[in-house]
């Protein structure tokens, strides 16, 4: 008999693999372009963004606006909501095997630290500012 934590990992994985809790906007956009085979570069060229900015949406570096948003739907067939959330009309689970929780974690941790450099990046950014108008402001 399977232990509980097993059960667990394999428990409808097409449902929860591109889920809000196990996925990002970007694995979500990466994983539907590449369920349709399609390259970076051809799915830039038909939204017209370069493929820098793909990438740095597939990598979480930035997002989309709405209509760019909107396109992506309707060129990977996914629906918008999908694509925020995980939920509605998406793309099925690459296979049926989830991945071992060790891996589950180590993820789940790699996105939290990517959160914390994206949070201290951003306030870097605004003391970064702060410096240069005491700068301006100080006598020479």
């Amino acid at each position: 008999m399977p232990d509980q934590a097993t059960h667990d990992l394999t428990a409808e994985p097409a449902k929860d693999w591109y889920s809000n809790e196990t996925a990002t906007f970007g694995d979500r956009l990466a994983g539907a372009r590449e369920a349709l085979g399609l390259s970076d570069e051809a799915l830039a060229r038909k939204i017209g963004v370069k493929v820098r900015t793909l990438r740095n949406w597939e990598q979480d570096l930035s997002e989309p606006r709405a209509n760019k948003l909107q396109m992506l739907a309707g060129i990977l067939n996914v629906s918008f909501r999908w694509l925020l959330t995980g939920e509605g009309e998406g793309i099925e689970a690459p296979g049926s095997d989830a991945p071992p929780e060790d891996i589950a974690s180590l993820l789940l941790d790699v996105r939290q630290i990517k959160g914390q450099l994206t949070q201290a990046a951003e306030r870097l950014g605004i003391i970064e500012k702060r410096l240069q108008q005491s700068l301006k402001r100080a006598p020479e």
